[in-house]
């Protein structure tokens, strides 16, 4: 068996006793299908008018190597005892009473098969999901650095939704489809194991025609399923960024992209359906052919033997007729399970992907900060770029501790490291002595507060973006938080004040707006460590102001490590750590750089500082 497709039956065993009702239902279904063409045999008798002719005496059982013609002259004497003291009407009565009964009991089982099958279909399609879900929360920032969102997205919906399409595809193929099978043949050989002994000369060369003609499926749909991964990801990029697809009139260079990968769709998927839909109208035409190979030969036996009475031999004709349909069912079902694998391997790529940052079996609990955080000699690779090589400082407990330098000198990865979105690929982090890798994530994140430039809000209301860092916030103190932010006039401004739904990414709010209620939200933790990464730097100049204040009001009472661009907000600063190209080139206090006249004072004249003299 397919490891994939083991994984996705390992899904199915929460669901056991649901799996039972749906297997026990689909027997009892497969049994009254057969039983339903099984009785066209006294019905045709009768209106054929041919004598129910059955032993004179009640036949006698004589061991289990003859209990299939004990079988047939029980129920040929049982029938004839009862068409020789009922007239023609009566029998006929009872038979089309016999089918509307067996017909009932059939459809009766199967709705009770299709009831399970949507609980186990359903709670298969949401464990998938949150546990793919629950996976890509866990996964460090470095696995989407590469990948495409749409992708992401692909997999936990399409793929997910195929995923669970194969795991019911193959529960009806082990199943209902050849019980069916099995319960008909059964039937076949008790009418005439000479006709049946036939069909199986035929059925195993139509099964591997079909198989040949699926073996491709598979990548097929693998090719399908990426192309549908780019589309999402179009998609999704020209929704986020339509304001720059207007301004610099990209709609036409948007409009190609996207022709040029549904195009591709189209092609690919044109491909794969043709060979799917293959499966149906082939398995029924070697059906028919199978079907005709048992009328030559049945009506040879009918005909010139005369070995085989005529209602007998239509009922086993329509017997045969009634295997084609769950044949052409595996039939499918086999390019059902072949596209399900291509969307598995794509879903489990993600679920077996590793997390990387991850605690330790014996992690520290770690609830205080006490003294300092410090860096030794740490180093960052990512892939083949060197970030940070050998930087070391210390920030003490209660002091803010600045990070400036150009863009792409490693001052954001700093910050990273230190909440351990990354681990450093050289020395180490401490907290209060203890290697940050040592301390479980949770503890090491519930020490610290990130206010980012970008400011990362979500499709929901400004109170339940702000308790985000404390969901079981009160309002008195969601209000006190935003008040320290600079927030709350303005929030009070909205539509619905704290409730007003932000919109997408806050996009109902200016800049300045958003990142108070990022600062709000990191003043509502109140952690005992600070990381503001450049929160001002996209900021118009009232907005600074105003942020600004809030970020001195957050920083009070806590330790801060604040990435500047615009260095007159570092000023007063404890430690200034001036970085060039991944390493620390100079530290020290606003005026002791100053003096120095290093590249730090080299970046405050650029801005146009007046540099006090002393």
């Amino acid at each position: 068996m397919d490891s994939n497709l083991r994984k996705i039956l390992s899904y199915t065993r929460p669901y056991k006793w649901w799996i039972t009702g749906n297997v026990v239902s689909n027997i009892f279904y497969a049994f009254f299908g057969m039983l339903a063409m099984l009785v066209l045999m006294p019905m045709l008798q009768i209106l054929f008018r041919v004598s129910a002719e059955g032993p004179a005496s009640r036949p006698e059982w004589t061991g289990l190597g003859h209990m299939k013609e004990f079988a047939q002259q029980w129920m040929a004497w049982k029938w004839s005892i009862y068409t020789s003291t009922h007239t023609p009407g009566q029998s006929l009565t009872l038979v089309i009473g016999l089918v509307l009964v067996i017909v009932f009991l059939k459809n009766l089982f199967g709705y009770l098969a299709m009831v399970f099958a949507t609980v186990l279909r359903n709670g298969i399609l949401r464990d998938i999901r949150v546990d793919l879900y629950d996976k890509i929360l866990r996964l460090p920032l470095e696995y989407f650095s590469d990948r495409r969102k749409g992708d992401t997205i692909a997999r936990i919906t399409s793929d997910v939704y195929e995923v669970q399409m194969t795991s019911m595809t193959v529960l009806e193929m082990l199943v209902r489809d050849p019980m069916t099978i099995l319960f008909t043949v059964g039937a076949m050989w008790f009418l005439n194991y000479k006709l049946t002994l036939f069909i199986f000369v035929f059925v195993p060369l139509a099964g591997l025609i079909i198989s040949l003609i699926g073996k491709q499926l598979k990548k097929s749909s693998l090719a399908v399923q990426r192309t549908n991964s780019r589309f999402l990801s179009l998609v999704e990029e020209s929704l986020s960024g339509i304001k720059i697809i207007k301004a610099f009139n990209a709609e036409g260079l948007f409009g190609k992209k996207f022709r040029a990968v549904v195009n591709d769709m189209f092609r690919l998927t044109t491909r794969m359906v043709n060979r799917q839909n293959l499966a149906s109208p082939l398995s029924e035409f070697l059906g028919v052919g199978v079907i005709a190979g048992i009328i030559g030969y049945g009506g040879h036996l009918v005909l010139v033997e005369k070995s085989l009475s005529a209602p007998v031999f239509i009922t086993f004709v329509a017997l045969a007729y009634n295997v084609l349909t769950p044949a052409k069912n595996i039939a499918r079902a086999g390019y059902a399970v072949r596209r399900g694998m291509a969307s598995a391997e794509r879903v489990f790529e993600i679920m077996e992907a590793d997390e990387k940052i991850r605690d330790k079996p014996v992690a520290v609990a770690k609830e205080n900060f006490e003294r300092e955080i410090r860096l030794e000699n740490v180093s960052f690779r990512y892939e083949a770029d060197e970030v940070l090589r050998d930087v070391s400082f210390r920030v003490p407990k209660g002091a803010t501790v600045a990070l400036v330098g150009q863009s792409g000198s490693g001052k954001t990865t700093i910050a990273h490291l230190l909440m351990r979105f990354y681990d450093v690929t050289g020395g180490k982090i401490t907290i209060d002595g203890i290697d940050i890798r040592d301390i479980r994530k949770r503890d090491l994140r519930n020490l610290m507060a990130i206010v980012t430039q970008e400011s990362i809000l979500f499709n929901d209301t400004v109170r339940n973006n702000i308790a985000l860092a404390k969901p079981d916030a009160t309002d008195e103190e969601i209000i006190q938080a935003a008040k320290v932010a600079n927030a709350h006039d303005f929030i009070m401004q909205l539509p619905k004040g704290y409730d007003t739904n932000i919109g997408d990414s806050g996009n109902k709010l200016s800049g300045g707006q958003k990142q108070r209620i990022n600062i709000a939200r990191a003043v509502l933790k109140n952690p005992p460590v600070m990381i503001l990464d450049e929160a001002t730097s996209a900021l118009d100049t009232e907005s600074e102001r105003l942020v600004q204040d809030a970020l001195d009001r957050l920083m009070q009472g806590h330790t801060s490590v604040v990435i500047a661009h615009r260095l007159s907000t570092i000023k007063n600063a404890d430690l200034i750590v001036v970085m060039d190209k991944g390493r620390v080139v100079e530290t020290g206090s606003h005026k002791e750089l100053m003096k120095r006249k290093g590249i730090y004072h080299k970046l405050v004249m650029l801005q146009s500082f007046e540099v006090e003299d002393e």
